[in-house]
């Protein structure tokens, strides 16, 4: 049987390893603690529930939603967005509804590449960025990610011959997996060379909300961009509103990169159930107690855990944002991050992610996922300690 060349660039990774070591050691009567995936533990927004649960007594919502019946979404959007970021929008052609905003990450390479054109990539970074560029046929340059820059790429070290060839620069901040965070000041320079290099600027923007206190508010691209000259940007409501299983994001920017998308869209899927954007736009206008009782939680968590991974000894920063730690492996440690993450769930059952799965730049750390209470991320330290010795 023939599959398509496309296919074996999407092969098995380190998380599939991952998913191999966690079921084995489930298996083997391990009792799983499961901090490699930023899956929420938190439950949803209750107001989008009570909203969702409104609109299913509904008839009228059971059916197809084509782009004409998401105005109301996008018009909360830009109402919500221009009150936020102070850039104001038009609805219908600067904002689209996502289903999730990795369906815009992915799906974007297919409007923008055609065979041999490069894309700008993270290193370390989310899996799916590389993954949709590698669906549309083009090729990637990664830019590292490392601590001595703040983990900020440096955009003066990408060679000319690569320039020529770029349709596409993403970065995501506040940063899944390193959790740096970038300035308005850092975005305006960006700007300013995708402008130059005439190349699509696209910004991943699922940590929106979640930064801790004494941080400044994330910004938008497009407060560096307000003419939306180059920019798209992708939300979510996984992370602020803890729905990450009802797939609900958007995307907003230049409005021919949101036609773009668009017309990929129309041909992939149509869009989620009308009561999930009533959720979501009661949960955008009503409901500010989730996101703070997200943020609340989430820094005691990084506290709890980098205070106890800081007193056996490993050298641990705290994350300004995220509900991320991202954590350099103790010198003692020899071998790769992804044998310490599978030898580390076989024996204990802890389970983080390797580095090595988000990049190159990657290898050395592992990425601890805040979805335990304070306790248990001590117990998992002392886990880690005792596996260690």
């Amino acid at each position: 049987m023939y599959f398509s060349q496309r296919l074996s660039r999407l092969s098995a990774n380190v998380f599939a390893d991952m998913d191999r070591a966690k079921a084995q050691a489930v298996a083997t009567g391990q009792t799983l603690i499961d901090l490699s995936l930023g899956s929420s533990d938190l439950p949803a927004s209750p107001v989008a529930i009570q909203a969702i649960h409104q609109a299913l007594d509904c008839p009228e919502t059971h059916g197809y939603v084509l782009h004409r019946n998401t105005q109301d979404f996008r018009e909360a959007i830009a109402l919500w967005y221009e009150n936020r970021y102070g850039v104001p929008l038009d609805s219908a052609t600067e904002v689209l509804p996502l289903i999730g905003s990795q369906e815009g990450t992915a799906h974007l390479p297919l409007a923008l590449m055609d065979a041999g054109d490069i894309a700008l990539l993270p290193d370390p970074g989310y899996p799916s960025y590389a993954g949709g560029v590698a669906l549309a046929g083009g090729d990637i340059h990664f830019m590292p990610l490392v601590a001595e820059h703040d983990f900020l790429p440096q955009l003066a070290a990408i060679p000319t011959e690569i320039l020529g060839k770029c349709r596409m620069l993403v970065l995501s901040y506040p940063h899944n997996p390193t959790t740096g965070i970038a300035s308005l000041d850092f975005f305006r320079q960006v700007v300013v060379f995708c402008q130059k290099h005439e190349i699509v600027f696209v910004h991943d923007f699922p940590y929106n909300d979640m930064y801790f206190a004494g941080e400044s508010v994330p910004p938008s691209v497009l407060q560096a961009d307000p003419q939306k000259s180059c920019s798209i940007e992708f939300f979510t409501f996984s992370k602020s509103f803890n729905m990450g299983g009802f797939r609900v994001g958007f995307a907003v920017g230049n409005h021919e990169l949101i036609l773009a998308l668009r017309r990929i869209k129309a041909v992939v899927d149509f869009n989620q159930y009308q009561g999930i954007f009533s959720g979501a736009i009661a949960a955008l206008q009503q409901d500010k107690t989730t996101i703070e009782t997200n943020v609340a939680v989430y820094q005691a968590r990084r506290d709890a855990l980098v205070d106890a991974l800081n007193q056996a000894g490993w050298d641990v920063p705290k994350p300004p944002a995220t509900l991320y730690v991202w954590a350099k492996l103790p010198s003692s440690w020899t071998g790769t991050s992804l044998e310490f993450c599978t030898e580390l769930v076989a024996k204990t059952g802890v389970a983080l992610a390797p580095g090595s799965g988000f990049g190159k730049a990657g290898e050395g750390y592992v990425r601890f996922a805040l979805v335990q209470e304070p306790r248990g991320l001590q117990t998992v330290v002392q886990k880690i300690q005792t596996f260690l010795q």
